[in-house]
């Protein structure tokens, strides 16, 4: 009997939930694009309407502020003395994209991995191009929750949600044992994978 054919870059793997690897790649890049476009898209809004307001833009009775601001550093302006480490550590997380991206399989974490190359990016644009120069720029936040001039929790923009929402989706993937390629841990083995393997013991 001839031995099935080793899995190859164009061999389709028979796992439970997996997708194409082109598939699941062009989702990541799909999701990277539409987060970093809306990020731009709401800072360029943000700088054109908000200078000269009195007071903060409040919606939602209260809950949401959009005041305009720029962070020289992370959350609560963490590290603000130290601006240029923050484009170091965001090529360092699209290189560590860019390596799990190699074995990617699962859509769902293909919208993780895009949230947080979206998220990235859209934060170190603002670090390469914007004031006070290239590498040292402050990024543009403009959104405070229960309060105008983040009270409570650190003014943001839409690439830290992103950013947040990609991280929090990891979690949850890693936590009920979905892999990057699409198999499940501890998942028992699809009746595809044991005929195939059954296939290569007789041959």
């Amino acid at each position: 009997m001839t031995a099935a054919p080793p899995a190859g870059p164009g061999t389709t793997e028979s796992r439970a939930g997996a997708a194409p690897r082109r598939t699941a790649v062009g989702l990541l890049l799909g999701v990277a694009l539409f987060s970093l476009l809306a990020d731009l898209g709401t800072k360029q809004l943000a700088l054109s309407e908000l200078p000269g307001r009195e007071e903060p833009l409040s919606v939602l009775g209260g809950a949401v502020y959009f005041t305009l601001t720029r962070n020289s550093g992370a959350a609560w302006s963490i590290g603000a003395d130290h601006t240029w480490i923050f484009p170091l550590i965001t090529f360092a997380v699209i290189g560590w994209i860019g390596w799990m991206a190699l074995r990617l399989r699962s859509l769902p974490w293909a919208v993780s991995l895009g949230l947080v190359l979206g998220g990235a990016l859209g934060n170190l644009t603002d670090r390469i191009f914007r004031a006070p120069g290239h590498f040292v720029g402050h990024v543009v936040d403009m959104i405070s929750l229960f309060g105008p001039y983040g009270e409570h929790y650190p003014v943001f923009n839409l690439a830290d949600s992103s950013l947040v929402c990609g991280v929090v989706l990891a979690v949850f993937l890693e936590l009920t044992g979905r892999q990057r390629d699409g198999s499940r841990a501890g998942a028992k083995p699809t009746t595809d994978d044991a005929a195939r393997a059954d296939e290569k013991e007789r041959a």
